[in-house]
């Protein structure tokens, strides 16, 4: 009988809407009242037709983040170009920050555009491409996953939810990790 119920809910429509002022997303699902066969026929077909309150259950959702949107605007070769650099010049850096600790649960892992930094008891960072979006994704064991567009202006990887940079992120975490001041080299260089 639920599965029998699960096919008669239906999305009516998606809306967007604000509240409290921050943007959300109103999702309004349409179901019957009983799962008496007959009933759930007749409200199938009043789903279709004039929809009468009696025989509906109307049930609304809020969701509080918007669907993300992609605020890229480079092309897929200028994408695959900057992501490429980048990449290549974090497994150099990651390479010899690695070499240096001279832990042997230490080790770096790039392969198939998926940079792997594995850092004993600190965890697993998990760097990788993401051409679809035109992104560069992080999942990191200290601030978890985050996803990165890449800046025109500033010629950096931006998280657009905290504004941080994926350098800016990297450093800070594996400055704390390695327990000394880390300099990746992936960002341009800040005129003072």
């Amino acid at each position: 009988m639920r599965n029998q119920m699960r096919k008669f809910t239906r999305n009516i429509t998606t809306l967007p809407c604000t509240r409290n002022t921050r943007p959300s997303v109103i999702q309004i699902i349409a179901r019957p009242t009983t799962c008496n066969p007959s009933r759930m026929a007749r409200a199938s077909l009043l789903m279709t037709q004039a929809r009468p309150k009696e025989d509906l259950h109307l049930q609304i959702r809020h969701y509080a983040t918007p669907q993300p949107e992609s605020t890229s605007t480079i092309s897929t070769g200028e994408y695959h170009a900057f992501a490429d650099e980048t990449m290549e010049a974090l497994l150099t850096s990651l390479e010899n920050l690695v070499d240096g600790a001279a832990d042997a649960a230490y080790e770096v892992e790039y392969s198939s555009g998926v940079l792997t930094l594995k850092l004993g008891e600190t965890g697993t960072y998990v760097i990788n491409k993401q051409p679809p979006n035109k992104q560069i994704w992080l999942s990191s064991p200290i601030s978890g996953p985050k996803r990165y567009d890449y800046n025109t202006d500033s010629g950096k990887w931006m998280y657009t939810r905290d504004s941080q940079s994926l350098g800016q992120l990297l450093e800070q975490e594996l400055s704390t990790a390695f327990d000394k001041e880390v300099r990746l080299g992936i960002e341009p260089k800040e005129n003072v």
